[in-house]
């Protein structure tokens, strides 16, 4: 389960962690989302957050966090495409396309798991 803090909002699904280099390079690819996968970036930068969708079945949601898991970006990834975060992230979330409507995800709440 996901919680937006800042507003009291939660997205009921699965969440799964990608702590290592395998599972982060993983990801989503190749599987149709059906829960929340969090990647754990060993630093918060822009570049190491850096996210593609290729191999990828259909667009997922994106939510990128600093390390006080305050959101510092948002997107809508599409099958073999890339995108970068404006600012530095520490954590990825991805999952299935309604989710960020669901927290009604704003840059600047605050997310929790």
């Amino acid at each position: 389960m996901l919680v937006n803090e800042t507003k009291g909002l939660m997205w009921e699904g699965e969440v799964r962690f990608a702590d290592n280099f395998i599972k982060r390079f993983l990801g989503l690819m190749f599987q149709k989302p059906r829960y929340a996968l969090i990647f754990v970036l060993p630093m918060e930068t822009r570049i190491n957050a850096s996210i593609h969708g290729f191999f990828m079945r259909e667009a997922i949601d994106v939510i990128f966090l600093d390390s006080k898991r305050k959101i510092v970006d948002l997107a809508v990834l599409r099958p073999w495409h890339l995108y970068t975060p404006k600012r530095p992230a520490k954590y990825i979330i991805e999952g299935p396309k309604g989710m960020i409507q669901t927290l009604k995800a704003e840059v600047d709440d605050v997310i929790k798991w």
